[in-house]
């Protein structure tokens, strides 16, 4: 056991091949550069609960990495399977389980090239590609030991960084080349259980209270207070699924999920209307990628992946000139592409169903449900709480929607 002692992290990374235990972290600055000195360190004196496997971990990656493992940890113990997320900025773009994907979904997540993916890896498929803008440079968080399929698939894409339980040897490998041999590659301990007091210090003031233990299952959903009373098994899944990644998102927040995996998530609105537009957006866009009109662009070869996702994210929008106006179309596509017009999107949107919706506190006006119906929504979970309550019920009952009222809000800052 190495002494107590501040450690940089070259000392503390490998020696003899072998990670250290270590007690304190230093860190090269905390949230921006300016910010120093800065560090992490366990206030007991025990060992932190992170091996730092290669690279170097910045003070936004780890944020990003403790609340992803949390949340790919409590999304495989809700559903049994392997489970990832993409992070940034310390709120999920992508939260998913590994189920199988189909032709399709291979296609609109770039990895229609690789063949039968493993659990895990169609897992951060998932995650990585159902807001593909959003997770540019994420920090991916893994529930197992990460496989050779996951790493060949984040070797392609653009990431600062992975926190798994473990990795096979052949995944390390891969991920220690990426980045010219700087990727930041964490161990973590999987049997690590957190005090259940934690603190934050704001302004010299330091904020106390007990750790979010919330256990999310199916008894959460039992209270369906809309005329239509059947929530599916498949439903109360992906309810599950969104009310944990609400519990890791910063609030106000809202997701939709669909299949297994989170299609669109709103965080950090002070308004919880312009967090289901923002996340209902999102869902859109995941959708539309699936249609004829996007899946059939004609690109030209050479184009990058992130080249591509903008290009498409830009096409599928109200500003689609901007990648269509003649002396611009050419730099992306072999021929000019027909305009996706707002008709075509529409007929295609109407055809999405059965999505799920969680919202981290009360809808105060039926405006939210019917944002929601735009994007496919039938199933609802959210506190309830509300003076309108009965406004947003109603709402519901309009749109045949099932409904449950949860009790538990889920802040989180």
């Amino acid at each position: 056991m190495l002494p107590t002692r501040l450690m940089k992290p070259e000392s503390s990374i490998k020696i003899n091949k072998e990670v250290l235990p270590m007690n304190e972290y230093q860190l090269k600055y905390g949230c921006n550069p300016n910010q120093k000195p800065s560090r992490v360190f366990m206030k007991d004196g025990s060992d932190l609960p992170i091996e730092i496997l290669n690279g170097r971990a910045g003070y936004i990656n780890l944020l990003d990495a403790f609340n992803g493992w949390q949340l790919a940890r409590e999304l495989k113990k809700a559903t049994g399977l392997p489970a990832a997320t993409s992070f940034k900025h310390v709120s999920p773009a992508g939260a998913a389980v590994g189920l199988p994907l189909t032709d399709v979904e291979k296609k609109i997540y770039w990895v229609d090239d690789m063949g039968d993916l493993s659990p895990l890896a169609s897992a951060y498929a998932r995650a990585r590609g159902a807001d593909r803008m959003s997770s540019f440079g994420d920090f991916i968080s893994l529930s197992d030991v990460c496989d050779a399929d996951t790493a060949k698939l984040i070797k392609r894409e653009v990431s600062d960084g992975i926190i798994a339980p473990g990795y096979e040897p052949e995944a390390l490998e891969i991920l220690s080349a990426k980045k010219k041999g700087n990727y930041c590659v964490i161990k973590i301990d999987e049997n690590y259980v957190p005090a259940p007091i934690e603190q934050k210090d704001v302004f010299g003031v330091t904020f106390e209270q007990g750790r979010n233990e919330l256990v999310i299952n199916d008894e959460l959903f039992a209270n369906v207070v809309t005329d239509n009373k059947e929530i599916p098994e498949q439903a109360r899944i992906d309810l599950a699924i969104a009310m944990i990644t609400l519990k890791y998102t910063q609030s106000n927040s809202v997701c939709y999920t669909k299949n297994g995996q989170a299609i669109g998530i709103g965080a950090g609105q002070q308004s919880r209307i312009h967090c289901t537009r923002l996340a209902g957006q999102k869902a859109d866009n995941w959708f539309l990628r699936q249609s004829p009109q996007v899946l059939s662009l004609p690109f030209k070869e050479g184009i990058g992946r992130a080249d591509r996702d903008n290009t498409i994210d830009v096409y599928m929008g109200d500003e689609y000139m901007d990648v269509l106006a003649d002396g611009t179309w050419e730099k992306f596509f072999t021929e000019k592409p027909p305009v996706f017009t707002r008709e075509e999107k529409r007929a295609w949107l109407d055809q999405m169903q059965d999505v799920c919706l969680g919202s981290d506190a009360f809808f105060p006006f039926g405006d939210n449900i019917e944002r929601a119906h735009k994007s496919g929504v039938k199933y609802i979970a959210q506190p309830g709480g509300s003076v309108r309550d009965d406004n947003v019920i109603e709402t519901c009952n309009k749109y045949g929607m099932a409904m449950c009222f949860t009790g538990i809000r889920l802040f989180h800052h």
